[in-house]
């Protein structure tokens, strides 16, 4: 019997049961008092499962993360499920019923698929994974609607389903896979199915994609949640704006579209700086930012916009700059000595400088609070030093 065959079992739930938030400190007590009524093997698979759970809580939130199965690589390369109810909610608007999920993984996008309402054939190609799939959509009640089918997905039939959502595993032996053909199955082969989808197509791939691989007739979508650029999608059928790109941000949502604008020119430092949400500076949608508060760059290579007013934007963080002085550790310490701060934030964009090498060598003091940031200016090092606009 294998660990989840086991944890499935009345007696491994009641072993995950008893070890649910476990303190890691206290591990190694609990896995010695349990072995003295239960085999070393199956305590060791309840703890395991409980860290994982622990890890998963993160992307799925305690509710679901407490009843789910997790694997180590399924919790690691899941969809936030944040993200993938944003998507699956846009499929479902699009009238979308049901989906051939390629590549399902552990079942997180199944998952948001099916409490949308939509009916889903989820596959990979993994036993242990196709094994979690199915528990978790037992444990959450939407078995009915989430069929798992072990096999490879280039030849599973989509002709039955509306829509195909492809997630590529973009990790090989040695890390990240950064060229979109390495993915398995290679980008070009996604992109040929969903071209074949009967209604729409959503392929998930790395937010770092050159925008020169994303097909013509796709429109492509960055996805940050709570300012973390999670996921790239493109889109195709349906819904879909050939060429178009665009920046959503999550919770929200709020969408920023592409309007072909041309690079803002760089221009003198203003009252204050705007950071762009990360999504929107993967979209190359900077521009479109800068339009919106009436600023320029800092650096024609660098995506911060400045600008003399404070115009609020969803798409991009306001600080209101203090000070402006040439790259020097020295004299950045004692301005921040000067002025009593304790609580340093580093930010940086085109410097070769670590933010916690700085903070290092700085060693704030005090009760007041700065960010500093460490970039350019007409391509100059430069620091910025400010604070949150108010």
């Amino acid at each position: 019997m294998n660990d989840l065959d086991f944890l499935r079992t009345p007696e491994g739930r009641a072993l995950l049961d008893e070890v649910r938030g476990t303190d890691p400190a206290q591990e190694l007590a609990v896995a010695t008092r349990l072995r003295r009524t239960h085999p070393a093997p199956l305590v060791s698979a309840a703890l395991g499962q409980a860290r994982l759970r622990h890890r998963a809580v993160a992307k799925f939130g305690a509710a679901d993360a407490g009843r789910m199965f997790f694997t180590p690589n399924g919790v690691e390369q899941s969809t936030r499920a944040s993200v993938a109810t944003y998507r699956a909610e846009r499929l479902h608007g699009l009238g979308v019923r049901s989906v051939a999920d390629l590549c399902c993984g552990i079942g997180g996008d199944a998952i948001a698929l099916a409490r949308a309402g939509i009916r889903v054939l989820a596959v990979d190609r993994s036993p242990l994974t196709c094994e979690a799939a199915r528990a978790n959509a037992d444990a959450l009640g939407l078995a009915d609607l989430i069929e798992v089918r072990e096999a490879d997905v280039t030849e599973v039939d989509i002709a039955l389903y509306d829509a195909v959502f492809v997630d590529p595993a973009r990790r090989g032996g040695r890390g990240r896979i950064f060229d979109p053909e390495a993915y398995s199955p290679p980008l070009s082969w996604a992109v040929a199915a969903a071209r074949t989808a009967s209604r729409a197509a959503a392929l998930k791939v790395a937010p770092g994609i050159p925008h020169e691989a994303v097909p013509p007739d796709a429109e492509a979508e960055w996805i940050s949640d709570g300012g973390d650029v999670k996921e790239a999608v493109l889109w195709f059928g349906a819904g879909a704006a050939p060429g178009a790109v665009r920046a959503t941000l999550l919770p929200g949502p709020r969408t920023l579209p592409g309007t072909g604008l041309p690079d803002p020119e760089a221009r003198t430092p203003g009252r204050y700086l705007y950071e762009p949400d990360g999504a929107v500076v993967r979209a190359h949608l900077v521009a479109e930012v800068a339009a919106q508060v009436g600023g320029g760059l800092l650096d024609a290579t660098i995506a911060y916009v400045t600008a003399d007013e404070l115009l609020p934007t969803p798409y991009a963080t306001a600080y209101e700059i203090t000070d402006r002085m040439p790259f020097n550790v020295k004299k950045l310490k004692a301005l921040l000595r000067e002025r009593g701060v304790g609580t340093l934030t580093v930010k940086k964009r085109g410097s070769a400088v670590e933010p916690e090498e700085l903070r290092k060598k700085i060693r704030p003091q005090g009760p007041n609070a700065a960010t500093v940031f460490l970039t350019r200016v007409a391509g100059a090092p430069t620091m910025l030093i400010g604070h949150p606009a108010r």
